[in-house]
């Protein structure tokens, strides 16, 4: 990627961390080390390698530690100026004292949050956007308690439902990571004294359209309790946060849905039709703690067929994320074809019913994701359950898993052979994965 000038990074810092106090209680929760290095420095050095040389941290709660360790900054090979919060301000409240300061655009980035991404790409998107903040978003682990991100079809952010709320059907596993692009217009003209950042800031321009989510796979986890401290420094001993980033060439599985994922059941229309595998959650599990990307590319031609709309088809999209993301596992990204070519039926969507490059065998889907994730197809494998799902991985030049699951090869589209076979996801994985 190209350099591009971007703008300083605002990091708050100065949160009390009282769920994950226990393990370091005389250090304030970012300098809590994850071998041997504090989390802070893991993401100071992250900008520093995106080319952001200003650092403004915002400390309060034991302050004076994250002071000792980073200084001028000059150490780390960045300058580091410092705002002290006398009183606690909330995640918002030191900006109204700060707008002052700071420039056009600007990152803001929680403390917690341990992290290695390409912040080139994120400035990119944002710049390219009409919107005053651009929000880091990512499916998790841990969706239930997580703030969940409504993120419409073009990008922009319609909602956030914030965890410990009550929420009824389906959602979408698509969560705020704690990064953030900020125009000033943002920032301008708050009040000072305590203020949510989400609520009292963000939330108002999500009524106006003017807040857009941007979706990565890369790594970006907040370390906020025991249990993701320990996960968290799993993953940087094994190298999956630093592979992650996008500046390097990712990995993936692609994956078909229907017979791989959940049961087959010939054309899926409702929601209630969706019943994912159970041994479908061991292998996302498998997926989701090593360096390949896990992405769903479907053909669904139920909505050509008029026997669901997109609207409807993205519904039963829905219940699977919350499906998985109640067992702890998630999908990185999904993409799905709506039409078919054949016409002449007397109930069809004409307006679906077309020759396009998204449907499998083609790679249309494919390619769309590489691009977005910048992944190595050549390192990558695509797994499914018919000779259609072999026969993309080789047009897009893919190794190939072929499933016993579902139709088991069985349609016999294509003659065409797999470069493995498998009994199912989790026997694939394991074939990736070795």
């Amino acid at each position: 990627m190209s350099q591009i000038s971007m703008g300083p990074a605002v990091i708050l810092a100065g949160g009390r961390g009282t769920r994950i106090h226990r393990l370091a209680p005389h250090l304030p929760k970012p300098m809590l080390p994850i071998l041997g290095k504090p989390v802070l420095q893991y993401q100071i050095e992250c900008l520093r390698r995106s080319d952001v040389k200003d650092v403004l941290l915002v400390i309060g709660h034991l302050g004076e530690r994250i002071r000792e360790h980073f200084g001028d900054g000059s150490r780390f090979g960045v300058r580091m100026d410092y705002f002290v919060e006398d009183t606690p301000l909330g995640t918002g409240g030191c900006f109204g004292e700060l707008a002052a300061r700071l420039p056009e655009t600007f990152f803001v980035l929680y403390g917690d949050v341990l992290l290695d991404i390409d912040f080139a790409r994120m400035w990119q998107f944002h710049r390219s956007h009409v919107g005053c903040c651009t929000l880091f978003v990512h499916p998790n682990d841990h969706p239930a308690d997580s703030n969940l991100v409504d993120v419409g079809r073009d990008g922009v952010v319609q909602g956030i439902s914030r965890k410990g709320q009550p929420r009824s059907g389906w959602y979408r596993n698509c969560v705020n990571a704690g990064v953030f692009v900020f125009d000033q217009s943002l920032v301008r003209g708050l009040p000072g004294g305590m203020l949510d950042l989400e609520r009292g800031v963000i939330a108002p321009k999500i009524q106006q359209r003017l807040v857009y989510g941007y979706r990565s796979t890369e790594y970006a986890k907040d370390m906020g309790t025991p249990h993701r401290y320990e996960l968290v420094t799993r993953h940087v001993a094994s190298g999956v946060v630093a592979a992650r980033s996008l500046r390097n060439k990712q990995k993936a599985v692609f994956l078909d849905r229907d017979g791989t994922i959940n049961h087959h059941v010939g054309l899926v229309s409702t929601p209630d039709q969706i019943q994912v595998q159970e041994e479908v959650f061991e292998a996302l599990a498998r997926l989701n703690g090593s360096e390949y990307l896990s992405i769903l590319v479907t053909n669904q031609p139920v909505v050509a067929r008029n026997l669901c709309s997109i609207d409807e088809l993205e519904e039963i999209h829905r219940k699977l994320e919350t499906v998985l993301g109640e067992r702890n596992v998630y999908l990185d990204d999904l993409y799905y074809c709506p039409h078919h070519p054949d016409r002449g039926y007397p109930e069809e969507n004409i307006a679906y019913k077309i020759t396009c490059e998204c449907r499998k065998p083609r790679i249309g889907l494919v390619e769309q994701a590489a691009r977005q994730y910048n992944i190595d197809l050549s390192e990558s494998y695509f797994v499914g359950d018919t000779t259609v799902d072999v026969q993309t991985g080789r047009n897009a030049g893919t190794r190939t898993i072929l499933l016993s699951t579902g139709e088991g090869g069985r349609d016999a589209k294509y003659d065409v052979l797999p470069d493995f076979k498998a009994a199912d996801l989790l026997d694939a994985t394991e074939i990736v994965l070795s």
